[in-house]
């Protein structure tokens, strides 16, 4: 499986440019190509990889992590779960909190408030697996009050949000730089 881009959090500059019309183009695209690779599988278990660019749902999932999504149905996820959902062309991997007969409520951790109600339809699948994109490892992705409380002093402290992403990305450039020494 190869590493897609959830383009649905990756930011802009403003104001309408050829370049930024032809991104939003190519990020509908992926993001097409990325619902019927899930869609495809008809509940058999159809699973894409997709890298993480977006800082909605820190501390749960940082930029550059990358992860499984699995094709599933709105009865398949409990609240709490991670889930991926389309949107005006657009991915959003947020966690669900409520689901209902015309729809599906999801909300980023780090954001202050949930997203407008998804039909159903909108749901492509949920989390199953995430790996740091430098280090292999298993992560708990079930909503805890740590991660919405971190959640919300990284929606409302931008200077606690641009220190721990600062770390994060020193973190991961230390981790690439010992794999590579490590393998010579």
């Amino acid at each position: 499986m190869s590493d897609i881009q959830v383009p649905g959090e990756k930011h802009q500059q403003p104001g309408p440019t050829d370049k930024s019309r032809a991104d939003l183009r190519n990020d509908t695209e992926r993001s097409a190509l990325v619902a019927d690779a899930l869609r495809a599988g008809n509940g058999l278990g159809s699973r894409v990889r997709l890298r993480v660019y977006g800082e909605s749902m820190l501390p749960a999932l940082w930029p550059g992590h990358v992860v499984e999504i699995a094709s599933c149905s709105l009865e398949d996820v409990r609240p709490g779960e991670i889930v991926l959902a389309l949107r005006d062309g657009r991915l959003f991997l947020h966690r669900l909190v409520k689901s209902q007969a015309n729809g599906f409520v999801l909300c980023g951790d780090s954001m202050p408030g949930p997203d407008p109600l998804y039909p159903t339809e909108a749901l492509l699948g949920r989390l199953v697996n995430g790996t740091d994109a430098d280090i292999e490892k298993k992560q708990s992705f079930t909503a805890s009050a740590w991660n919405r409380g971190l959640g919300l002093m990284f929606c409302h402290c931008g200077i606690f949000r641009r220190l721990a992403l600062k770390l994060n990305r020193r973190r991961s450039a230390s981790a690439r730089q010992f794999r590579i020494v490590e393998s010579l």
